[in-house]
């Protein structure tokens, strides 16, 4: 891990409790126990701390060996930093990692107390350490010293793109409205792909309206122009897997969002033609509708209600059919099968939909009318099939 990541402010938990294992160390305090001795858990087959023998040659069974913990990971180069400081800063990112961000923050101190004492000069892993550190403040709520650290890393290295969205997120939660707007500007110059800044962003220009009233761009601090060179370099940079993972998220639920927008205006467009008596323009939404969520009964039977009024029985019948696959009890859309059998001239199914309606819900005015239509309808047909049969 290059830099720490953090979520937005009031996301993080606090610091890890004092009593939790250090990470890759292998060893746990015993919190607890009287003496300051460890508390040994029972080996397995122990019965009131006394061995059992269970094997079936009588001897003592065999303790089982605890899994290996892998600490790799603590050895792994960090920049320019030499291997004694690199480890406690691969250290601070498992903790972090894990939310053990007191733990962390210690980390990161002594690496960065370390560096001062081995006259170490690289501003690029300072600057990381710093943001890393920043970003332990950060979940732990203390967004002055976050601050003051970001201003350390970003004299190190100005425009480094995690300093500057950490100091942000600490003015915003500080209630500090125009310098986090002026930080999040600064960072969609960096990458236009950080959602967390546009959604910032757009909060932020709400709360500063709010604020400042209509002149509120006037009373902002003025918003550093990246220099050209500085974009394109970070640009250029080779993305780690972790930051492509969280980027093809980022870009999968704009998608789904994007999707979601679009699918509610074309419903709200269907239903205001739809009152409007604009019934194939409205079909046409829909559709459009269905593509998206197919799977969604009521755009079956709002489909549905175009049909009937376009004469399109058969097909209004159908759209009825897939919505009861999908809510067997659809009151809606027995009414409406039971409308598009009438144009079928099917009336003993209709006159079925239609109780079937009532039965659902004995106060369906309407499924009593067009239930009494249909009857005498059936009624009809049945006599005229009999005066028109010959008789034998």
């Amino acid at each position: 891990m290059g830099n720490a990541q953090e979520k937005p402010p009031g996301g993080g938990g606090g610091a890890a409790s004092a009593d939790q294992a250090t990470a890759g160390s292998g060893t746990r305090s015993g919190g607890g126990s009287s003496g300051g001795k460890p508390h040994m858990a029972p080996e397995k087959g122990a019965v009131n701390g006394t061995q059992r023998e269970n094997s079936p040659a009588g001897g003592q069974e065999k303790k089982e060996d605890s899994p290996a913990v892998d600490t790799s990971y603590l050895d792994a180069p960090a920049g320019a930093l030499p291997p004694h400081l690199a480890r406690l800063k691969n250290e601070g990112n498992h903790l972090f990692k894990h939310g053990q961000f007191g733990d962390a923050l210690e980390k990161y101190t002594q690496a960065i107390e370390g560096c001062a004492e081995a006259g170490i000069d690289s501003p690029e892993d300072l600057c990381i350490l710093y943001s890393n550190r920043a970003a332990c403040y950060l979940k732990e709520g203390n967004s002055t010293d976050c601050i003051q650290d970001c201003n350390k890393a970003l004299e190190l290295q100005p425009y480094s793109l995690k300093p500057l969205l950490r100091r942000a997120m600490a003015y915003e939660s500080l209630e500090r409205y125009r310098k986090a707007y002026v930080d999040y500007k600064t960072v969609l110059q960096l990458d236009t792909g950080i959602q967390a800044a546009h959604d910032s962003i757009h909060r932020l220009t709400k709360m500063l309206i709010e604020q400042d009233g209509p002149e509120w761009r006037q009373k902002l601090p003025e918003i550093p122009v990246v220099p050209l060179s500085v974009q394109l370099q970070h640009r250029e940079k080779p993305i780690s897997i972790e930051q492509a993972q969280a980027r093809a998220a980022r870009a999968a639920q704009e998608e789904a969002r994007r999707k979601e927008a679009h699918f509610t205006l074309l419903k709200q467009e269907g239903n205001s033609l739809v009152k409007k008596g604009h019934f194939q323009e409205a079909l046409e939404k829909y559709s459009e509708c269905l593509a998206i969520k197919p799977d969604e009964c009521a755009l079956h039977t709002n489909r549905a209600i175009c049909l009937l009024k376009l004469n399109r029985f058969e097909e209004a019948r159908q759209d009825c059919d897939s919505a009861l696959q999908l809510e067997p009890n659809n009151k809606k859309a027995f009414y409406r099968r039971a409308l598009a059998f009438k144009g079928l001239q099917d009336y003993l199914s209709a006159s079925s939909d239609l109780q079937e309606v009532l039965r659902l819900d004995p106060n369906v005015r309407e499924a009593e009318q067009e239930l009494e239509v249909v009857t005498g309808l059936l009624r009809q047909s049945l006599m005229d099939n009999t005066v028109h049969t010959p008789r034998v």
